[in-house]
């Protein structure tokens, strides 16, 4: 864990957060997910290939799959129920875990091989759970989103600066510059979160439930700013959601998880169907596939395990 007493000048390492994923493993399944995809993998941003990842605490992986893929310039949404791997295999994405076997690719090369700066110059990774003082204030959280474009004595530069100032901007929260962490609702603290992420300026961001503890206007705040940054700046994000809904209405792609597997791969239009809701999620629902928007859910009663 980065210390985050130290001045927010750039001269610290990323802050690290680490979410806990007690999730439990399964066999893998034949899905349009964990099939060959050859003639996708040269296009795109991120890959993991052959993978089988758990904790030091697990002695079966947690999540077991052939082949996974974020495509360049398109927002992936990682769906399923708590315990599928979501979480898990982000973090292994993210290079924050090592998988027993198997390899993860950004653009064509090891996440492993990468140092911790020259990776975080490309990726970004919100996780789940995050730790800073609370005397640290929202401006100086989002300075340390500038560490990897600085060297370890370099002075803040104009595009730290900028960078930092669109961040707030985009988020929402310049109002709150000058506020302590400490004295911020879980909502703001989660904003000034993203704002960090973002002034790390990446060209892949992968966040792991960004809309958790914000009300329903933040939480489609995030999501147009995820959209925005992918539609007009070609960003490649990689975003686990709870929110199935929401995942078909901003993503280009989900891959829904069941008990650590790759249940099912592809536009919302195709992954979002009853049969998925029913087998995956245990809900009766009816989707509305022509809506404009994406698939529409009508949520109807839970299913009895």
């Amino acid at each position: 864990m980065t210390d985050l007493n130290a001045p927010a000048d750039g001269q610290t390492p990323p802050i690290a957060s680490v979410s806990t994923d007690s999730e439990s493993s399964a066999g893998p399944t034949d899905s349009p997910a964990s099939t060959g995809t050859e003639t996708t993998n040269a296009e795109s941003k991120l890959v993991g290939e052959d993978l089988a990842i758990g904790y030091p605490a697990t002695e079966e992986p947690v999540v077991e799959c052939d082949t996974v893929v974020l495509p360049r310039g398109e927002i992936t949404a990682l769906v399923g129920p708590n315990g599928s791997g979501k979480s898990t295999l982000l973090k292994a994405m993210a290079s924050q875990l090592t998988p027993a076997s198997g390899r993860i690719l950004l653009d064509g090369e090891s996440v492993q091989t990468l140092d911790a700066k020259e990776l975080a110059r490309t990726l970004g990774l919100l996780s789940q759970e995050h730790d800073s003082p609370g005397s640290l204030t929202v401006e100086d959280l989002a300075y340390h989103g500038r560490y990897p474009h600085r060297g370890f004595f370099d002075s803040l530069t104009e595009a730290d600066h900028a960078a930092v100032d669109r961040a707030t901007e985009l988020t929402g929260i310049e109002h709150l510059r000058g506020k302590e962490m400490g004295n911020l609702s879980g909502g703001q603290k989660q904003l000034a979160w993203i704002a960090m992420v973002l002034a790390q300026e990446t060209d892949l961001l992968l966040l792991d439930e960004p809309t958790t503890f914000l009300d329903l206007h933040h939480q489609l705040r995030v999501m147009e700013i995820v959209r925005t940054l992918n539609r007009e700046e070609g960003i490649t994000v990689g975003i686990v959601l709870h929110d199935i809904g929401q995942a078909a209405r901003f993503a280009d792609n989900i891959i829904a998880m069941k008990d650590g597997d790759l249940y099912d791969w592809g536009p919302p239009t195709d992954v979002v169907t009853e049969e998925l809701l029913a087998e995956v999620f245990r809900v009766d629902a009816s989707v509305d596939a022509e809506s404009p928007t994406g698939p529409h859910i009508a949520p109807h009663r839970a299913i009895d395990e």
